[in-house]
């Protein structure tokens, strides 16, 4: 084979292994990654595969603590800032925002839609004034957050990311500007990261960002969904501002996901912190026995009875025949109010059904240790007495044939 066949072989093969040709250099605006090569004392130095190595300022790669974040052999993504004319350097910003300088920069950011940093310095008629590289600029109130602020004192003082929205130049170039729109982009990245995980039993951190009578809605990360006030905790809730604040970090369990026709909304989510809580009727059986005395608060009341919670997520039953009022009573409201914190005996605690039965009838006391003590007698025999402790229901029945012999 003569030789320029064999070069031309080799060649074909550099190609095909380099991906079968030349590659186009990174312009300004494209996004790259790429492997830190070298750290100098003011950039980071980036071999992102082109003719030259990028460079990143290093202030844009240090934490709050001033540390640098990355190290020679880190992978790093970014965007073309500029070129350096005079270097041919590929001068590289975050992906995040970025300071810059003079006008030439500023029509660079808004042609490449690169985000820049500014300065709340004051609050004009409809929105906030910024500073944006020695230049004044304006922010309407409309596009400082996802939603509209009506009060935007507070963020007077602030260094935040923006997108230049409009670009007008002169020697007084007309600056209009946006954090919304990289707000909402920020949001959308999250939302599809969070859809990877979102399925029914995931479990997930979020952040409570409304509270409702009904319920609390918490982020996930670009996706919201709602923990129904029933699902907040184990135990009556009157309103879930007794459990949470706007802002709180708390964990979720994915009850349900269901696709919706809002595009804004595409899913609804319902979601419990209830779920990843102990449950407090494994071991009511043991806590509850027949014959103890219990305090409690009286939660609801119905012509059949008072319902009271014991301890949160226990409630028991106080049937209106074993209200202890020495009377018929039409209905429990004639006797004890919501609200009433009451003594009761336990008549019966079925943990599978989740029911425990009590009375107030003082009374009861006395004849519930009877029964114990007969039933552990005839226990200790291998016998039943008739009048030994049975099941939830027998309870409850007996107790009411013997309401009806007083009566």
């Amino acid at each position: 084979m003569a030789d320029s066949d064999s070069f031309e072989a080799l060649l074909g093969q550099f190609e095909q292994r380099n991906g079968g040709g030349a590659r186009r250099e990174p312009r300004v605006g494209d996004r790259v990654r790429g492997r830190v090569v070298s750290i100098g004392r003011d950039n980071v130095f980036v071999d992102i595969g082109a003719k030259s190595e990028g460079a990143m300022p290093t202030e844009e790669l240090r934490d709050a603590e001033g540390e640098l974040r990355v190290q020679v052999g880190d992978t790093l993504d970014a965007v073309v800032a500029r070129l350096d004319e005079r270097s041919g350097t590929l001068l590289l910003a975050s992906q995040g925002s970025r300071r810059v300088h003079g006008s030439a920069e500023l029509q660079a950011a808004f042609e490449s839609h690169l985000p820049v940093e500014g300065l709340i310095t004051a609050v004009t008629k409809g929105g906030v004034e910024v500073q944006v590289a020695g230049m004044r600029a304006f922010c309407p109130a409309s596009q400082l957050d996802l939603h509209y602020i009506e009060e935007t004192d507070s963020f007077v003082g602030q260094r935040l990311s923006f997108r230049i929205t409009r670009y007008e130049g002169g020697r007084r170039p007309n600056l209009v500007l946006s954090r919304r729109e990289l707000l909402e982009e920020e949001q959308r990245l999250l939302a599809e990261q969070t859809r990877a995980r979102l399925e029914v039993g995931a479990v997930l951190k979020g952040k409570v960002t409304s509270l409702q009578d009904y319920g609390a809605f918490v982020d996930l990360g670009g996706v919201e969904g709602m923990v129904h006030i029933s699902e907040l905790a184990f135990g009556h809730v009157k309103h879930p501002q007794d459990l949470l604040t706007v802002g709180q970090s708390v964990e979720v369990a994915v009850l349900r996901v269901e696709t919706t026709s809002d595009p804004r909304h595409p899913e609804k989510i319902a979601l419990s912190i209830r779920a990843l809580a102990r449950d407090p009727w494994e071991d009511a059986g043991l806590r509850l026995s027949e014959g103890l005395r219990v305090k409690g608060t009286v939660t609801r009341l119905q012509p059949f009875g008072a319902f009271v919670e014991l301890e949160p997520g226990i409630e028991g039953l106080v049937h209106v025949s074993e209200l202890g009022a020495g009377r018929r009573v039409s209905h429990p409201r004639e006797v004890v109010d919501v609200g009433d914190v009451v003594d009761a005996t336990v008549l019966g605690v079925d943990p599978e059904k989740r029911r425990v039965a009590l009375s107030l009838d003082s009374s009861r006391r006395a004849e519930t240790t009877a029964e114990i003590d007969a039933y552990a007698a005839d226990k200790s025999t291998g016998h039943r007495s008739k009048s030994g402790i049975g099941t939830f229901g027998e309870l409850l029945k007996e107790s009411l044939s013997k309401t009806k012999d007083r009566d």
